[in-house]
């Protein structure tokens, strides 16, 4: 399993359509850096939000989500309450080859301040946006700013293709689009 380069994203985005819209540079200037990278590609966070609130006084609980726990929110910057928690999904629509895998990292200039994103790895097979989770770990208000770089996905080529994939498996993520909570499969 090896890292792939910009000219193997590039091909792959252009030819098989692995990430829709693709920006086929590095976009840097007065932005928090997003598009193609020389081991990687910066994805974007959209406008929209779910912001986690104790109004409710809510379990959060994976297995029985109540969406009751998140404020939906909508605009250019999104402003996390101290030491809270936000849910956000790609500008970018992934379309997984199925011999391959990607690993996401948070951007270093949000690291910097205390704000860590966490996004699961992107199996081969899948299909779909990505929901972006964003840490405020500080004790003051964070911005994160929309349509702009939220992290970076790594691609890696597997030897052979894998024997079931993301999709054959009916993934309980597949086809996402807008942002997804926890859910559940239910047992037969």
């Amino acid at each position: 399993m090896g890292l792939k380069s910009d000219s193997w994203i590039r091909d792959k985005a252009q030819k098989e359509g692995i990430i829709t819209p693709f920006c086929d540079e590095l976009v840097s200037r007065g932005v928090i850096s997003y598009g193609l990278s020389s081991y990687g590609y910066d994805i974007r966070i959209s406008d929209e939000f779910k912001i986690f609130t104790n109004i409710n006084s809510q379990i959060v609980d994976p297995k029985d989500f109540n969406d009751s726990n998140v404020v939906d929110f909508k605009g250019d910057v999104c402003i996390i309450p101290p030491n809270s928690f936000a849910l956000g999904r790609t500008v970018e629509y992934f379309k997984m080859p199925i011999d391959t895998l990607a690993l996401c990292l948070g951007k270093s200039t949000y690291a910097r301040c205390g704000i860590i994103v966490n996004v699961t790895p992107f199996e081969p097979g899948f299909e779909g946006h990505i929901t972006v989770e964003i840490s405020n770990t500080t004790p003051l208000p964070a911005k994160i700013y929309a349509n702009e770089g939220i992290a970076q996905v790594l691609f890696f080529e597997g030897d052979e293709v894998c024997e079931v994939n993301y999709r054959d498996r009916k993934g309980k993520y597949q086809k996402q689009r807008g942002i997804t909570l926890p859910r559940i499969l239910k047992s037969n």
